[in-house]
């Protein structure tokens, strides 16, 4: 074979071209805090493999701990050994490690979802005497050493020549660098691949932001997109579903992100119809328009790694088939900690979840890829959340735009719905935002815990393998006793109100996209646990008749018999009467992280704290209310029990015709009709 002037190869077969699949990047701002995302001055301390560890529980415990044990020693990268976007400096006789989150090469994705069989890694290192080794794990973690050259002038360009094949279950190839007596230069290096001729041309994206009362947050998000010049070519349109009040174009940053976006900026302004009728519109607009390959949901409060984007697109481009490509989240308050690495729905449960044999809230600074074998596992996933998530335009022309649901669960149900039609999600290694985490929400008890049981039985009603649902009626049963025995009314309310707007059907969906927020919270505003007060001296002090038995306090977790011993006596609690003093004062005074269940139903008044920190709330026990809605959840769940096979019939059936352009052309009228009456 033969290598012509352009790069070409020839041959007896079809022609391939030199395609890049991803180049050593370090961070844009010389942030000390994702160092580790980037470069590892850390030795590999590999933590035990779990068919050593064994099948007890209390084995499992014990080594689940040791994982999460930091093996970082300190080291520090000094941030003007960063000279470029791709160079770096080494001190003499330095050793660092490639093998991180945005430069080691995952192998195992690419070797199940791409037509790439072979790569070559090319390393331009100077410093006489420096070292380039070669690296590759498998699927239980351990490294091998591959090969390595030494520069033996001044510098050197080095390539070595890499197969996927051993790749099949999981795997990563990166490159340590060990700098010379006079210290070391690695000026760049990149992943290359021979593809086919038709897959030389990259493919462009619609970014599709949606955004509400986050202006300056998103101006800058938008700066960052329009200053990468390398990212430039990968970009067709940036859309802004403007859907808040206090606009974007507002910011005293947004003339700015308008000059470097120039006329790839397109602000759209709409009602607020929650994340999924901001998608959508961004979704239907990028299909309508048909110039873009791809569709990439972003949210507008992140930071992005702009060379997340180019790998996302180029692993899109040369996918067997058309294929999802999501990133991940990292905390943008603790910015080497990773949220989850791979999703999936649980079946029985139909709850989203980390994979099984995965962690969440996951901190490269404490632990390094290298030292953690669940990481070199492929993490296959059901769905990638919508803070990043590339989606082929032809994928939705096939399968649709986002169910009309506001927010919660759109994303989820969207992947289910992919992958039935065979195409599937890839969160992918190398593609990341730094995001707030939801650890630090408290949308489990406020008012979008209406969206999450609705949006969560619609959902399963679609795509559930089993007649019933599996566990869900009788989960969502517990969780809303669960809710009485917590006074919090509110929250049991909210869900029972979701479970009734199940219960009429699909066809309500795109008709109450844009009021449904607000009638729950017109709705949710008369009960006390809903009020959220700033100061907390607005409230009485805490006062009680009695002493708490035995001096105990409120901050113990208890133990399983403990747990079930409370289950089984919260709603006894409910027949005696309330005490008379409780009505006065708060009984107790709980931070967020204290107020479980299991604690709360010790009292017949307390104050609570949120999880954000910003306010507190007075729970207060009402045995009439409790009764009322116990009542009204056995018989609501009865109904769901019965009548589930029937419903889920109905949802599966209407599911094209309410999430087809057509239908979301309707929703969208009010304002792309004044849209276009302007013009």
């Amino acid at each position: 074979m033969s290598t012509t002037p352009t790069g070409t190869i020839t041959g007896t077969h079809e022609q391939t071209v030199t395609r890049l699949l991803q180049r050593q990047i370090l961070p844009v701002d010389r942030d000390t805090d994702v160092f580790p995302l980037y470069v590892d001055l850390e030795d590999a301390v590999l933590d035990t493999d779990r068919h050593d560890v064994g099948g007890s529980k209390a084995a499992k415990d014990l080594n689940n701990a040791a994982i999460r044990q930091s093996t970082s020693t300190g080291r520090k990268l000094h941030p003007d050994q960063i000279r470029s976007r791709t160079e770096l400096r080494l001190e003499p006789a330095q050793l660092l490690s490639f093998g991180t989150y945005f430069n080691a090469f995952p192998a195992s994705y690419w070797r199940r979802h791409t037509i790439v069989s072979d790569v070559e890694l090319t390393v331009r290192l100077s410093g006489a005497g420096s070292v380039v080794t070669v690296y590759k794990s498998m699927a239980r973690g351990h490294a091998q050493r591959v090969e390595s050259a030494v520069v033996e002038g001044e510098a050197g360009t080095f390539t070595f020549a890499l197969p996927l094949k051993p790749f099949v279950d999981g795997g990563w190839y990166w490159y340590d660098v060990v700098a010379g007596d006079h210290g070391a230069v690695v000026e760049g290096a990149e992943w290359n691949a021979q593809v086919p001729a038709d897959r030389a041309e990259h493919g462009t994206a619609d970014i599709c932001i949606t955004t509400m009362n986050r202006p300056d947050f998103c101006a800058k998000l938008l700066t960052q997109l329009g200053e990468d010049d390398v990212l430039a070519p990968y970009l067709d349109t940036v859309m802004v579903m403007e859907q808040g009040k206090d606009l974007v174009a507002d910011s005293e940053f947004f003339p700015h992100a308008e000059e470097v976006l120039g006329d790839r900026l397109r602000v759209l302004v709409q009602g607020n119809l929650g994340g999924s009728g901001g998608y959508a519109r961004g979704q239907l607009e990028s299909v309508r328009k048909g110039t873009a390959t791809y569709a990439l949901m972003m949210d507008d409060d992140v930071v992005c790694e702009p060379e997340g984007v180019i790998r996302a697109v180029t692993f899109g481009d040369l996918a067997k088939r058309p294929t999802i490509v999501g990133g991940h989240m990292f905390n943008i308050y603790n910015r080497s900690q990773l949220h989850s690495f791979g999703e999936i729905v649980q079946p029985w449960r139909f709850w989203w979840q980390t994979r099984l044999d995965g962690y969440s809230q996951w901190d490269f600074g404490a632990r390094n890829l290298r030292s953690a074998r669940w990481l070199h596992k492929r993490a296959d996933v059901d769905f990638n959340g919508w803070f990043m998530c590339l989606i082929p335009r032809v994928v939705l022309e096939e399968v649709g735009l986002s169910l009309p649901v506001f927010i919660k669960w759109d994303d989820s149900e969207f992947g289910l719905r992919a992958k039935q039609a065979g195409y599937p999600t890839v969160s992918f290694p190398g593609a990341a935002v730094w995001h707030v985490p939801w650890t630090d929400k408290n949308d489990g008890v406020d008012w979008q815990s209406y969206f999450h049981q609705r949006n969560r039985f619609i959902a399963a009603l679609l795509h559930s393998p089993y007649e019933r649902g599996g566990r869900m009626v009788r989960e969502s049963f517990n969780h809303q006793v669960k809710h009485l025995a917590s006074l919090q009314y509110s929250t049991a309310e909210l869900r029972h109100l979701a479970l009734e707007d199940v219960l009429r059907g699909p066809h309500a969906l795109h008709g109450e996209l844009g009021t449904k927020l607000g009638e729950i919270n017109a709705f949710r505003k008369q009960f006390t646990d809903a009020q959220l007060i700033e100061d907390r001296d607005d409230l009485p002090p805490v006062r009680r008749k009695k002493p708490p038995k035995k001096g105990k306090s409120d901050i113990e977790i208890p133990g399983r018999l403990s747990t079930l011993v409370a289950a089984g006596l919260a709603p006894l609690r409910q027949l005696r009467p309330v005490r008379e003093m409780s009505r006065q004062y708060p009984e107790a005074e709980l931070p967020a992280m204290d107020s479980g269940w299991f604690n709360l139903v010790k009292y017949d008044s307390a104050v609570v704290s949120m999880n954000d920190g910003s306010s507190v709330a007075l729970y207060q026990r009402d045995p009439a209310h409790y009764r009322d809605l116990m009542k009204r959840t056995v018989e609501i769940h009865r109904r769901f029990h019965r009548e589930w096979p029937e419903l889920a019939r109905q949802y599966r059936e209407a599911l094209g015709e309410i999430t087809s352009p057509e239908a979301w052309e309707k929703t969208f009228a009010p304002w792309t009709e004044q849209r276009d009456g302007d013009e």
